[in-house]
């Protein structure tokens, strides 16, 4: 049985994946908090930390702008509570790598998106 934190987190993960592959900026923002953390995969090996809806956006938008085929399959969702764990494939045409994104949800909203990929 799931408690209705772990759905309200699973729901939330959700329309955040499908906003993010219709690479609707307004719809990713919409889904996260003011304050929120958002760690990219690069550069290794900690990659760059951004806070905030404004540097977020601003990330979020170079990168749908510089990568229009971009394209994230979810292969594994979980949750417990406000906290999930996505493991994805992240193709862009001709190559493909594999990650795993964990958030952090508060009032419906992401929290904090850390991002790791494979090699």
């Amino acid at each position: 049985m799931t408690d209705a934190t772990t759905t309200q987190t699973l729901k939330t993960i959700t329309r955040f994946n499908e906003a993010f592959n219709a690479h609707d900026v307004d719809g990713v923002m919409a889904l996260m908090t003011e304050d929120v953390v958002f760690e990219n995969t690069s550069p290794p090996p900690d990659g760059e930390r951004f806070v905030g809806q404004e540097a977020v956006r601003a990330f979020w938008q170079e990168f749908f702008d510089s990568s229009p085929r971009a394209h994230f399959t979810a292969e594994d969702v979980f949750a417990a509570g406000d906290r999930a764990t996505v493991r994805w494939r992240y193709s862009w045409g001709n190559g493909h790598v594999r990650g795993v994104d964990v958030f952090a949800v508060r009032d419906g909203k992401v929290s904090q998106k850390l991002s790791y990929v494979k090699g």
